[in-house]
């Protein structure tokens, strides 16, 4: 469904984000790595409460929230699915970073999640993620790389983005029930979305 020009009303208890899907078709030219000790691990078959802890430390600020609300069974499946691939950043022996390719489409490659926890924020983690998604992306015959974010992630995501090479192809908007009135999240994080009830 196509929005009219002009100004559309979001129900109470509802919120919504524009989001903005970006592709890369040709690798580009490496950033420099910052110098730094962090490590990547690929985590094979991702524990369940593993995975929603190291979301929720990366994303709850920014309402991420659909990992959570979802029944375990549909997110092992999403998770354990051959072809997607689950890393962590690690920083000082803990998982501070969350990366999840997704190879299932022949030809390319989904970014399907990419984070950083709010204590590397500022870093160069985010960079350095990046760099390693590219890698490991690049890594097999893919002619597309390609990832999604929205006005719930932090506000330099875009922009990160497309100094990463990345360009939009693609503007939606989403609307889901709002995830701090039913406890999906606590009612204090994201300040920035206000609550409506």
């Amino acid at each position: 469904m196509i929005l009219p020009d002009g100004y559309s009303d979001i129900p109470a208890g509802k919120v919504a984000a524009i989001v903005t899907h970006l592709e890369i078709t040709a690798r580009p030219a490496p950033r420099p790595d910052p110098a730094s000790a962090w490590t990547l691990r690929r985590v094979e078959t991702p524990p369940l409460d593993w995975f929603r802890d190291l979301y929720r430390r990366v994303g709850e600020e920014w309402l991420w929230f659909s990992r959570i609300r979802m029944p375990d069974a549909e997110l092992a499946a999403h998770l354990h699915a051959p072809q997607l691939e689950v890393y962590a950043l690690v920083d000082a022996g803990r998982d501070e970073g969350l990366l999840e390719l997704d190879f299932r489409e022949p030809g390319q490659c989904e970014i399907v999640m990419f984070g950083v926890a709010a204590k590397l924020v500022g870093t160069g983690a985010g960079r350095w993620l990046m760099n390693r998604a590219q890698d490991i992306a690049w890594s097999r015959p893919i002619d597309r790389l390609w990832l999604h974010t929205c006005t719930f992630d932090h506000p330099a995501a875009l922009a990160f983005y497309q100094r990463s090479g990345f360009r939009a192809f693609r503007r939606q908007i989403e609307v889901r029930d709002d995830p701090r009135l039913d406890g999906t999240v606590p009612r204090v994080v994201a300040p920035h979305v206000p609550v409506i009830e």
